[in-house]
């Protein structure tokens, strides 16, 4: 198989994940550290902001191209496996049907913190206070 048909059927496993963890973390039956660690994923995966903007050189695509994939991978060892299986049914529904990628607005707003918290830590360790 073309590595470029391979990496497309990733990125598409990917987005149905994403998707999954999507529906993981509204249903009732997940326990707590799953649940918290698909909201994390999901409002990244799903942010229409980067943690790491992709403009900036190779940085940019690390946080696309290994954290988030290594968040899912986690997400997905710590779920119940049929309440997974659940989920990517539920997911696979949703993408045949063509419906858009969820958004995340919270995702949004903690990455915008995030980097407001950063910018801030920088400012203080940089300008003297006198």
């Amino acid at each position: 198989m073309k590595l470029k048909t391979r990496l497309i059927d990733w990125a598409r496993k990917l987005k149905r994940e994403g998707i999954a963890l999507w529906f993981a973390t509204r249903d009732p039956r997940t326990p707590w550290l799953p649940r918290l660690i698909c909201a994390a994923v999901v409002a990244y995966a799903l942010s229409p902001i980067d943690l790491i903007p992709d403009f900036i050189p190779v940085l940019g695509f690390v946080d696309d191209a290994l954290l988030l994939p290594a968040l899912i991978w986690l997400a997905i060892r710590l779920m119940p496996s049929t309440l997974m299986q659940e989920c990517r049914a539920k997911a696979d529904a949703w993408l045949q049907a063509g419906r858009a990628k969820p958004r995340s607005r919270a995702g949004a707003a903690a990455i915008v913190a995030l980097w407001l918290a950063a910018l801030a830590g920088l400012g203080w360790t940089l300008l003297p206070l006198e």
